[in-house]
């Protein structure tokens, strides 16, 4: 570690338990080409390499947050800095605390799980398993990094793996939502990149890293673009509407394991960026914004779930409601209070178990139908039991059932929203009112799928085919216990991320305070 380098940081690390975390998956992909070339013969052993690096992460995350991380310190710990590229700025510097830690860990189960969801790919399987290696490091990377440029550079290479497992892998319009992937995505990164570096250039000395950068909290028209460039960029990752058209198509034509990466982790970037950027470095201009934010959330509210009423195809209906679901954190961040903001995490770490399980269990039952149709489909319920059993209780958590952690992240949005003072009564008043509209369509929308899925005119075809494998009750157990662990005791997620939602509800209290004795001082 460089010692002539400033710390910002509640403790710094003696291991390089991050680098480890963010390399080890990364090394594993550069072992795919030595790899035997017949690998259509033989598919298992990439497979099972990626596994076993892929779980050796995964417990290097459990290990360092349950010894090393202190959930009580609201600072970022653990840290490593260290000058990479010392002519333009680019510092190797890694850092957690509880905004990243819960999305660092849900990443690494979410890609586990992905992986051992793909037993079926055939198809060029060292590179498959490469590409997900790589979106492993680029994801633990993008939550972990603390300069700018590392962050960006992160940021980039994520998007590579998911365009080449979309367009290779998908479906049968899997190059036109691949390229609109990336279209929408790169020309967002745009926006990053100028507002950052922008940032980086506006104090008295030039820097990347991002403690320093959130120190200056810039105001003013300057503040107020930045912030704009950040929500555009990060918005369209959310997705926050009308960034949102990539989603549905993404997902009905990716594969299920890369559905659940996308749902499960690339959505939560967004959600991720908006606190640690928009939140934590431009206070002042969030608090201006945050109306809007709390808007833009009702119109994903309830446009993703009016939207997948019109979707005939599982998956894209499943999309939809992940617009839908997301639009609660946007609800949750526009809160601007403790109680929002730690809404807005909980609902980032529920959904991304709910919809990883929800498009798992649709990868499932197409692996045996091999439609995803919906009117194509019918009487499932006697034929797979099993799935129908575990689709239904991953729905029932996505409509916010009491008990399961859904409910818990929502209604916590919800009181964030209501004891916001700085909002007007009629505001609150409405706000609610909408998003329950949105919360009073979703179980509509899901449960008549479930009926029609495997309650509709059965389809003689798929009268006899068989349930799930022990390997599929594994991963849909895997991801369906914790949302109803947190749902029954959510102090198991909450005490790891609450310290920093807290520290940040802190700041913007402390804005606000400032500028109110402004707006005195001129009165």
């Amino acid at each position: 570690m460089d010692a002539d380098l400033p710390m910002l940081a509640a403790s710094t690390a003696d291991f390089p338990w991050l680098s480890l975390i963010v390399l080890l998956p990364i090394a594993g992909a550069l072992l795919m080409p030595l790899l035997p070339a017949n690998e259509e013969r033989n598919p298992e052993l990439p497979r099972n390499i990626t596994l076993v690096v892929l779980l050796a992460d995964l417990i290097l995350m459990l290990v360092a947050f349950a010894t090393q991380f202190d959930s009580s310190l609201p600072g970022l710990q653990l840290v490593e800095r260290i000058s990479w590229v010392p002519i333009i700025g680019l510092e190797w510097s890694l850092g957690a605390d509880g905004l990243s830690a819960p999305l660092v860990v849900l990443s690494g189960l979410v890609t586990l799980l992905s992986v051992a969801a793909s037993w079926s790919v055939k198809l060029k399987p060292r590179l498959y398993f490469a590409l997900l290696l790589v979106q492993a490091s680029a994801q633990g990377l993008v939550f972990l990094s603390q300069d700018f440029l590392l962050f960006f550079l992160a940021w980039e290479l994520e998007l590579v793996p998911v365009y080449l497992l979309i367009a290779i892998w998908g479906g049968q319009n899997r190059q036109y939502a691949a390229t609109k992937f990336i279209l929408y995505t790169a020309l967002a990164s745009l926006l990053i990149l100028i507002s950052g570096l922008a940032l980086a250039l506006s104090g008295d000395t030039f820097t990347l890293n991002l403690s320093e950068l959130a120190a200056r909290s810039p105001g003013g028209t300057f503040g107020l673009l930045c912030y704009l460039g950040f929500l555009i960029g990060f918005g369209v990752k959310l997705p926050m509407f009308p960034l949102h058209t990539w989603l549905p198509d993404a997902h009905g034509e990716a594969n299920a394991p890369v559905s659940m990466l996308l749902a499960g982790v690339l959505l939560k970037m967004g959600g991720y960026a908006l606190l640690r950027f928009n939140v934590q470095m431009l206070p002042e201009a969030h608090l201006q914004l945050a109306p809007a934010l709390v808007i833009l959330g009702i119109v994903n509210i309830v446009y993703g779930a009016l939207n997948a009423f019109a979707q005939d195809n599982v998956k894209r209906r499943i999309a939809c409601s992940s617009v839908s679901h997301m639009g609660f954190v946007l609800l949750g961040i526009g809160a601007v209070n403790a109680l929002g903001i730690s809404g807005a995490m909980l609902q980032m770490v529920s959904h991304g178990l709910i919809a990883a399980a929800m498009f798992f269990f649709t990868g499932v039952f197409y692996e045996r139908t091999k439609t995803l149709s919906i009117p194509n489909m019918g009487g499932l319920a006697k034929a797979l039991p099993i799935t129908f059993a575990f689709f239904l209780a991953s729905s029932l958590a996505s409509l916010a059932l009491p008990g399961m952690s859904g409910f818990i992240s929502e209604i916590t949005i919800f009181l964030g929203v209501t004891s916001q003072e700085s909002f007007t009564s009629l505001f609150r008043s409405i706000t609610v009112l909408l998003a329950a509209i949105g919360l009073v369509l979703t179980p509509i929308y899901l449960l008549s799928m479930c009926r029609r899925v495997f309650f509709g005119p059965r389809i003689p075809a798929l009268a006899v085919i068989e349930d799930m494998r022990p390997r599929e009750l594994v991963i849909g157990l895997t991801l369906l216990v914790p949302t109803l662990v947190i749902g029954i005791w959510p102090r198991v997620a909450m005490d790891l991320y609450e310290s920093s939602t807290d520290a940040l509800a802190e700041l913007l209290s402390q804005h606000s305070l400032v500028a109110l004795a402004q707006q005195l001082s001129i009165g």
